[in-house]
Formats: structure tokens, sequence, C-alpha cells
């Protein structure tokens, strides 16, 4: 249990400092999400292979289904999430993706048949609150495009973590290795499109990408996965907020960002009404 316990909180501190390596990258944010989900696949997937896994997605079609949309919608998230870092700063951009799982909750009642409680509503209305306080302390200083990537890169979250339940066939290891795996294949579709693959990687960028790839994505991902399933799922939920606790706090120390105190106050609420809305389901869940 230690063991699991210092895996999770270990992996939750490497997903915080992602923002800080990124921003040592002189790419563009798709590149650099590129890179990042095709180190960490090809890792994940030799995890896989060498501990002795076999694939067996190909038997649950649905569930692959399910898994292929899960995939895409992570690749989505992370190019928003990666052009918000790069417009509107790493720890605004954090606090708005946070409004991802809040997302979930909302739309579970049409999903997964799930009662929609008072509780539930208040949450969310509280990370309305926070977003709102966040993005108008200082109005005149918004990016909005940087502002509507990082409420995408939470939409196309919580698109990924429902879709993601959804594939209920296909778990452990194999689950994330084969997500990740189809979030590289579909950055790189977009980035043939957009751009082809004549990309110039300066001698900078190498030890970066190599630190997001296998340390922020690769190690970070088995970490996490193989720490969850021996951790209560309230623990998971409540130490999850830690991963965008220490981006901001990363932010600030080493990238020089500042909150305004309207927008601490709006950070405050976007945490407190996602994490209020966890610990109330689990509270209510049986034993």
């Amino acid at each position: 249990m230690k063991a699991a316990y210092f895996k999770h909180i270990f992996s939750l501190l490497l997903f915080g400092t992602n923002g800080i390596v990124a921003s040592l990258i002189s790419l563009s944010s798709y590149e650099i999400v590129l890179f990042r989900t095709m180190i960490g696949s090809v890792f994940l997937l030799s995890v896989f292979f060498i501990t002795g896994g076999r694939l067996t997605a190909h038997k649950h079609r649905k569930s692959l289904g399910f898994l292929t949309v899960s995939g895409i919608s992570m690749g989505l998230s992370w190019m928003f999430l990666y052009e918000a870092y790069q417009q509107t700063g790493v720890s605004i951009s954090t606090l708005l993706y946070n409004c991802g799982p809040v997302i979930v909750m909302i739309l579970s009642p049409f999903m997964f048949k799930e009662k929609l409680t008072a509780v539930k509503i208040t949450g969310f209305a509280a990370v309305l609150a926070g977003v709102f306080l966040i993005n108008g302390a200082n109005a005149e200083k918004i990016n909005i495009w940087g502002i509507l990537c990082g409420l995408m890169s939470a939409v196309t979250y919580s698109t990924m973590v429902m879709f993601n339940k959804k594939a209920s066939d296909i778990s452990g290891l194999e689950n994330s290795a084969l997500q990740l795996f189809i979030s590289f294949i579909t950055v790189s579709v977009f980035i043939g499109i957009k751009q082809g693959f004549a990309i110039d990687v300066s001698a900078s960028d190498i030890i970066p990408i190599i630190i997001l790839g296998l340390m922020g994505t690769g190690v970070g991902c088995y970490l996490y996965f193989s720490s969850i399933g021996k951790l209560p799922a309230q623990t998971v939920a409540v130490c999850g907020y830690l991963e965008s606790l220490s981006a901001v706090v990363f932010s600030m120390i080493f990238l020089k960002e500042r909150l305004s105190p309207l927008q601490i106050v709006g950070a405050v609420l976007i945490i407190g009404g996602a994490m209020l809305g966890e610990l109330y389901k689990k509270k209510k869940a049986p034993a």
C-alpha cells in the first residue's frame, strides 16, 4: 500500500511538471503533443509486451470503438491544453482544464443514468463562478483563444473519460497503452494534414522532449495506472487534484506566473467545486 501511494503521488507530481517542461520547448503546441504521445506510447507498449501482456482488444469490438473515441479525445485534449499553455500560461490553463471532471459530473445523468443531485449542481455552480473570476479578474489582458483552448481541453477531457469508462472490457495497462497510441495516431493525422512531418527540432529541444515524453507521459502513466487499482477510490479522487495544485505552484516558482487575489479565489472555487462532486459521490457509494 505504501508503495502504491508513493507511485501514485509521484505520478501526479510528474504530470504537474509537464507544463513547465513544455515551456522549454520551442516547437508548436501540436508538435510537442506529437512527440509526447509518440514517446509515451512506445514506452507503455514496450512495458506491456515485456511484462508478458497480450492484446485482447480485438476480441471486444464495442469496447475498442469506445477506446478509440477516448484516445482521439485524449489527443485533442492535449493539443488544446498545450496551445492554452502557450497562449495564456500554465496556471490559468491548468485551472480551466480542471473543469473537465465537473463536465463529466454534469453529463453523467445522460451518459450513465446517474442522478444529478443538489450537491453536484452546487459544485458545478462553484466551478462556473471560479472560471468567471479567473477570466474576469484582468479582462483587458485576456487571451480569448487561450481561454477557449483551455475550456475545450476540459470538454475533450470529459469525452475521453466518459468513453474510456464505457470501454469496460479493456482494462489495465493495455487500456492506457492503446489509448495513448490512438492519441498519437490522432495527432499525427492532424499534423500531417496541417503542415506535414518536416519538423525542425533544435538541439535545445531534444532533452525537454525526451523528459516530457518518457518521464511526464510514459513513466507517469505507468506509475499512475499501476497504482490506482491498489488504492481506495476516494483517495485517488482527492489526490488527483494534487496534479493541478502542483502545476499551479510549479508555474509560480519556475515561470514566475502570478494569480491576482480574485483569480486565487476562482482557483479555490474550481478545485473545491470539482472535489465536492467527487467526495460526495464516493461518500454516497455503497460499501
